[in-house]
């Protein structure tokens, strides 16, 4: 594991104009039983070489929520990259076994739309299975247990701007 590197990945924290954090859950974490394993995270995904970062994170933003850049307005960018390993029952499965886990530079979102405007379909084959609007603060309850250091430090750094 050594060896591997990071994944490049940026990540969106969207917000509403309550103060809610837009989260969905992955379509990949149902069980086949048709029950969810619970999880939940912001948008998120990987940089494609030579990509801008918030250009990456738009992107991200639109094929997995189908919100434009029309409907946010972006605050912030994290001072520095967030880094998380992968649990070694991942390592290998995940982005064809070439990283040990993903370093992430996050940006602060507003929401400027309604949330019709919200279309988890809107990229094909879609990535969540369905969302809601958080609390900040419930924010790491709900995310994988590898990445809440990521969250805790995503919330830490944009609390004030929510």
């Amino acid at each position: 594991m050594s060896e591997l590197g990071y994944r490049p990945c940026v990540g969106v924290m969207l917000v509403n104009k309550n103060g809610k954090v837009f989260v969905a859950e992955r379509l990949d974490s149902r069980h086949g039983n048709g029950h969810t394993a619970g999880f939940w995270q912001m948008p998120q995904g990987g940089v494609d070489e030579g990509e801008d970062l918030q250009e990456a994170a738009l992107r991200e933003l639109a094929e997995e929520t189908g919100v434009g850049e029309d409907k946010v307005t972006i605050l912030a960018k994290v001072s520095e990259p967030i880094r998380y390993d992968l649990p070694d029952e991942l390592i290998g499965k995940l982005w064809k076994g070439k990283y040990r886990g993903q370093e992430q530079v996050w940006y602060l979102a507003r929401f400027q739309g309604e949330d019709a405007d919200i279309d988890l379909e809107a990229h094909d084959p879609p990535e969540f299975a369905q969302w809601k609007w958080l609390e900040p603060e419930e924010l790491p309850g709900v995310i994988v247990p590898f990445k809440k250091h990521v969250y805790r430090a995503v919330l830490a750094e944009f609390q004030a701007l929510i």
